[in-house]
């Protein structure tokens, strides 16, 4: 009795732990699929495996890596029996709450730029993108997610950066007709 009891506590406790990790799966789910229900249907098949996989993480283990690691493996097996579409959205990468209307045209034009720019990113670069940029892995956890050497992950951090500078251009230009103090 006492083995199932340690079980069923261990099961509550490992529960409580990957559900702390929902918001971050779910922007990394959304940066991949660019849609919002695709997302969704991501994360949840990603903690139905994650639930019923019969060896999980113990606590001194890197549960939330793990997680991502079975989302991203999903999210690659999925694309391959089918094509995603392409629909960007990245609202977790800028804040939209500002205290003025020019302000917020201003964030929401930055926001538009930025999902544009984001959405334009070879896939494997927008997954080291948001792995590491977004949420805050380190070089060696995201290489780990993706399954590729640090080092690539460095290269393809770098390449995307690259590609975004580029792509974004000056983020702070004047609007026609707005005056500059």
């Amino acid at each position: 009795m006492k083995g199932a009891q340690a079980r069923a506590g261990g099961d509550e406790a490992f529960r409580r732990s990957a559900v702390a990790c929902l918001d971050g799966l779910y922007g990394f789910a959304l940066a991949l699929t660019r849609d919002r229900r695709a997302a969704e249907d991501l994360v949840q098949e990603t903690y139905a495996r994650a639930f019923a996989a019969a060896r999980r993480p113990q606590p001194e283990e890197n549960l939330r890596g793990w997680l991502f690691t079975i989302l991203g493996n999903t999210w690659k097996n999925e694309r391959k029996r089918k094509r995603p579409e392409p629909v960007a959205d990245v609202e977790r990468l800028a804040p939209s709450r500002l205290p003025d209307p020019e302000a917020a045209l201003d964030r929401r034009e930055l926001r538009e730029r930025l999902r544009a720019a984001l959405d334009a990113l070879p896939d494997a670069f927008r997954e080291v993108v948001v792995l590491r940029c977004v949420e805050g892995f380190s070089y060696q956890e995201v290489a780990s997610i993706v399954g590729c050497p640090a080092g690539t992950v460095m290269s393809r951090l770098a390449r995307a950066r690259a590609l975004l500078r580029h792509s974004l251009g000056p983020l702070h230009a004047s609007r026609p007709g707005k005056v500059e103090a």
